[in-house]
């Protein structure tokens, strides 16, 4: 068995590239295992795309509205690759009882629906809030889905959102005075082709 120079003992496969590339002392077994992998094979290619929405929004709209400037175009490189989905947006909600609803839509398809919403609204994710004491707090909020679009062309993803009856904030609290007492966030959405 030839010496792989290896610092432990692995027995060399002829015809094999086992021991092609061990790692030298100044390298750690993590650093050449890293060093080695494939990532197009792990199927974690680089096409990674991001939105990251800096500014406030607000809506007292009862029904879907898009909220604006959250939303993320990926182009996957095949038809059968999937797309990993992930949304995080910080609220708030001016009312002693606000429920928000947000939907994940494709383009224009609302897409992870549930089964037999009847006459209730499909939604993503509602959150319940209640300021009855008062109060500032940006909640963050944050869903993901893996998503078969089926195509190779360019494809939106975005967020809708409505309130039942209260003004929703977005990337601000309730008070958004200019001082350190309160604060403002930023909400993002993330778009990640997964090879099949």
């Amino acid at each position: 068995m030839p010496d792989t120079g290896a610092p432990w003992n692995i027995p060399y496969v002829a015809g094999t590239d086992l021991v092609s590339d061990w790692p030298t002392d100044s390298q750690t077994l993590a650093e050449a295992i890293a060093d080695g992998l494939d990532t197009a094979n792990l199927g974690l290619g680089s096409n990674v795309v991001q939105t990251v929405k800096t500014d406030t929004f607000s809506t007292t709209s009862t029904s879907y509205t898009p909220l604006t400037g959250l939303s993320v175009s990926i182009t996957p490189t095949s038809a059968s690759s999937k797309v990993m989905v992930f949304v995080n947006v910080g609220l708030s909600v001016r009312s002693t009882a606000g429920n928000v609803k947000m939907v994940l839509k494709r383009d224009s398809t609302q897409i992870a629906v549930p089964d037999s919403p009847g006459s209730r609204q499909a939604a993503f994710t509602a959150p319940q809030f209640d300021y009855s004491g008062g109060g500032d707090s940006i909640l963050q909020f944050a869903f993901h889905y893996l998503d078969s679009p089926s195509t190779t062309s360019s494809t939106t993803y975005s967020v809708d959102i409505q309130t039942s009856a209260s003004t929703i904030y977005v990337n601000r609290g309730l008070t958004d005075t200019d001082n350190a007492s309160f604060a403002r966030t930023v909400s993002t959405i993330t778009a990640i082709e997964v090879a099949a």
